[in-house]
C-alpha cells in the first residue's frame, strides 16, 4: 500500500508522454555506462563478502559469493520485504560448505558497512559548497544532517568493537533483560547475537577491517558514478556529491517494507532528494524511473539465469526463513 501510495504521489501530475520522450532523447552511451556501473556494484559485493567470511569459513571462490549475491538482488525485486536476504544466504549455503547460520550472520555485517560508508559519503556531499547553506531538509539546515551522519557513524562503530572485544559481558547483560520477558526469547536472543558476534570477527584485524571498508567505499562509489552520468544522460546538471547524497537518501527510504524492486519508494526518493538540489519534479521522475528500469533488467537476469541452475523455487526459500527467525 505505501509503495503504491508513493508511485501515485510521484507521478501525480507528470506526463507519462513527457517522461517517454525525454528518456527518448536521454543520451544512449552514457546511460548504458550507467547500467555498467548499477551491474557491476554487485561484483564488488561478492569480492567484498569474501573478505568479510573469511576469518569464519576459509578463503572462498569469487564464483559462488558473485552467483549468490545476483540471486539474491534477483530475488529482491521480484519478492517484497528483502527476502533477497534470505536467498543469498541460502544460494550460497547450496553452493558452499559454509552453514546458513554463518552466511546469514556475514550479511548483517554486510549491511554495516553500508551504513557506515553511505552515511560517511552523504555528511560529504551536505559540506559541498556547491550546495547551499541555506538549503533545509524536514525543516533542519542540510550542515545538521552532515553532523548527525557522522556522529551516528561514530556511535556505529563503537557499538560494533565493543560487541567485538566485550561479547561475553553483553551477553550477560542482555540475558538479564531477556529473562525477565521469556525464555524463548532469551534463548533465540541468545543464539542471534552469538552467530552475530561471531560474523564481527572481521573487525578484529585491521588490516580486514580496512580491505572490507575499501570494497563497500569502491561499491557506493561505483553506484553514485552510475547515478551521475545517468543524470548527466537526462540533461541533469546536478554535481556528483548529488549522487552520493541521493544514493544513502533512497537507501534510507528502502530500508522500509516495500514492493519487490523497491518501486515507488525508489521514485519518491529520489524527486524528494534531487528537489534539493533544484531539479524539477518533472526531470527527477524522468531520471528515476528511466534509471530504476536500466538497472532492474540486467541484475534480475542474471539472477534468475543462476536462480534456475541451482534447481529449487522460491518457496524453498520458506523453511530457510524460518530457520533464520
Amino acid at each position: 500500500m505505501l509503495s503504491a501510495a508513493l508511485i501515485y504521489w510521484t507521478l501525480h501530475g507528470i506526463s507519462p508522454t513527457e517522461v517517454a520522450h525525454r528518456l527518448s532523447e536521454a543520451d544512449p552511451l552514457l546511460f548504458t555506462a550507467a547500467t555498467f556501473c548499477a551491474t557491476a556494484i554487485f561484483a564488488l559485493r561478492a569480492r567484498r563478502w569474501m573478505t568479510i567470511l573469511e576469518p569464519v569459513a576459509g578463503r572462498l571462490s569469487l564464483r559462488p559469493l558473485w552467483r549468490a549475491t545476483a540471486v539474491g538482488m534477483m530475488v529482491n525485486n521480484v519478492v517484497p520485504a528483502r527476502a533477497g536476504e534470505i536467498a543469498r544466504a541460502y544460494a550460497l549455503t547450496k553452493a558452499t560448505p559454509v552453514p546458513f547460520s554463518t552466511s546469514l550472520a556475514s550479511l548483517a555485517v554486510d549491511r554495516l558497512f553500508d551504513a557506515i560508508v553511505l552515511l560517511l559519503l552523504a555528511a560529504t556531499a551536505l559540506l559541498d559548497p556547491a550546495l547551499s547553506t541555506t538549503e533545509t531538509l524536514a525543516g533542519r539546515p542540510l550542515g545538521s544532517f552532515a553532523t548527525g551522519a557522522g556522529t551516528l557513524v561514530l556511535i556505529l562503530l563503537i557499538a560494533l568493537y565493543s560487541l567485538v572485544f566485550f561479547p561475553g559481558q553483553l551477553l550477560r547483560l542482555f540475558e538479564l533483560f531477556a529473562r525477565r520477558v521469556s525464555p524463548i526469547v532469551e534463548e533465540r536472543g541468545r543464539r542471534v547475537l552469538e552467530t552475530f558476534v561471531q560474523g564481527l570477527s572481521v573487525l578484529r584485524q585491521p588490516g580486514r577491517f580496512v580491505a572490507v571498508f575499501g570494497w563497500t567505499l569502491a561499491h557506493w562509489l561505483v553506484n553514485a558514478l552510475g547515478f551521475w552520468l545517468s543524470f548527466k544522460a537526462v540533461g541533469i546538471a546536478a554535481p556528483f556529491s548529488a549522487a552520493l547524497f541521493l544514493q544513502a537518501f533512497i537507501a534510507l527510504g528502502t530500508a522500509v517494507p516495500a514492493l519487490p524492486g523497491f518501486f515507488g519508494v525508489f521514485e519518491y526518493m529520489s524527486v524528494q532528494g534531487l528537489a534539493i538540489y533544484g531539479v524539477s519534479q518533472q526531470q527527477a521522475a524522468t531520471w528515476a524511473i528511466g534509471y530504476h528500469l536500466f538497472s532492474f533488467i540486467p541484475i534480475t537476469l542474471i539472477g534468475a539465469y543462476y536462480f534456475a541452475q541451482l534447481g529449487v523455487k522460491l518457496r524453498d526459500l520458506q523453511p530457510a526463513s524460518e530457520a533464520a527467525a
